[in-house]
């Protein structure tokens, strides 16, 4: 069992947390709900949002039609969530915020996953270009029309910082003069994120690195004899068949299982470690302290050392695998020949998009609201063509 120290705590929290009662607020002042937080209220906007629940048919790795038991883009979210908080209550973080900013931070992602934004940054080459990241934004400031007052969720500034998790300098210039101060300002400025933010970015990378390996293996596309070329995976294979040698070729499931759940666990306690060393050593004393100081969460430099082998290992084992790379093919055709579609013929648009002062942009908009399975029928209504199978 691994040793923790308590954060110091006020109210619950550490003094280096986010705490709601202090949050910088939304750009429209709304007056506090009776029986939740700020952060809790966010959460709550985005469980309820159209575009979190889209997730459910949006591409992590493996296409939807592909098999009901891989992960989506809605799925990855709520495993994200769900380290994110494990970490966050061990530090003394604000849970609440956590869960928010993991829940959202995929909300302007394409159909098709990687493939699909890929192709529409270069069908907007000239036009801005498209980013996931700045699109989940866009969604939660703009996109979403759940409000009589005005477009977007209203979220908490601390929230949205956290979605936004990197912006082109002139991106964020332009932010700045619009809304000075706000989310764009630490790119100006050099600034970090709340401690928050930036657990929730490292849990993301945490929990796809294991649902890879599972739906990879899943797949058929990985093997554990490959794995076994990673020296994290390889660590805990030995391990895992030490305590239950009985696992070893006649429960091949049970055995990935306890390896991944091992993997998970030693990461995250390096991460809690790694990150009560930093705080200990820089001391901030609340949450605006460790905007000013360098990054303090993160993997120890031997953790890190191996988490860095294993993105190597899926890029090349997985992700650029014959069969994965001819459905990313397919798929930035489809994202590509819709771009097409529909900017010469701008009436099979939704009227509100067809409306748009900004009609490229809005364009972009409908693709990344997309679902897969969505975007596959438009493709085959407005070009006659079946590229994925049924």
């Amino acid at each position: 069992m691994v040793n923790f120290e308590p954060a110091p705590r006020d109210n619950g929290l550490a003094t280096w947390a986010c705490h709601a009662a202090a949050s910088r607020g939304r750009r429209r002042p709304e007056p506090p709900a009776p029986t939740r937080s700020d952060f809790q209220r966010d959460r709550d906007r985005i469980v309820h949002s159209s575009a979190f629940r889209r997730l459910v048919y949006k591409t992590q790795v493996f296409l939807n039609h592909e098999g009901d038991l891989f992960r989506t883009r809605l799925t990855h979210s709520l495993e994200v969530a769900q380290l994110g908080r494990s970490m966050a209550y061990s530090l003394g973080l604000n849970e609440d915020l956590v869960e928010a900013i993991a829940l959202a931070h995929d909300l302007g992602h394409t159909p098709f996953g990687h493939a699909g934004q890929d192709a529409l940054d270069a069908c907007m080459a000239g036009h801005g270009g498209f980013e996931h990241n700045l699109q989940s934004l866009r969604v939660v400031d703009k996109l979403e029309q759940r409000y009589p007052g005005w477009d977007g969720l209203n979220l908490c500034f601390e929230t949205r910082e956290g979605i936004l998790k990197r912006c082109p300098l002139p991106q964020a210039r332009a932010w700045e003069t619009e809304e000075p101060g706000g989310v764009g300002h630490r790119f100006v400025a050099g600034l970090q994120p709340s401690l928050e933010a930036q657990l929730t970015n490292l849990a993301d990378e945490i929990a796809y690195n294991a649902h890879d390996i599972d739906d990879g293996v899943r797949s058929g596309l990985l093997t554990l004899e490959m794995l076994r070329e990673v020296d994290l995976f390889q660590r805990f294979h030995q391990e895992t068949l030490s305590d239950h040698p009985d696992l070893e070729g006649r429960h091949p499931r049970r055995l990935l299982a306890e390896i991944i759940r091992r993997m998970l666990s030693a990461q995250v306690y390096d991460v809690i470690a790694s990150t009560q060393q930093r705080l200990a050593r820089d001391n901030p004393t609340c949450a605006d302290d460790v905007r000013r100081l360098p990054p303090l969460v993160g993997f120890s430099d031997e953790m890190k050392r191996s988490s860095a082998e294993l993105k190597r290992f899926l890029y090349r084992a997985l992700y650029r695998h014959p069969q994965v790379m001819a459905t990313t093919d397919a798929a930035k055709q489809v994202v590509g020949d819709l771009f097409t579609a529909y900017r010469n013929g701008p009436d099979e648009l939704p009227k509100d998009y067809a409306r748009s002062s900004d009609p490229i942009r809005a364009l972009a908009d409908y693709i990344a609201g997309m679902t897969d399975r969505f975007a596959i029928r438009e493709h085959q209504r407005l070009t006659g063509q079946r590229v994925f199978p049924d």
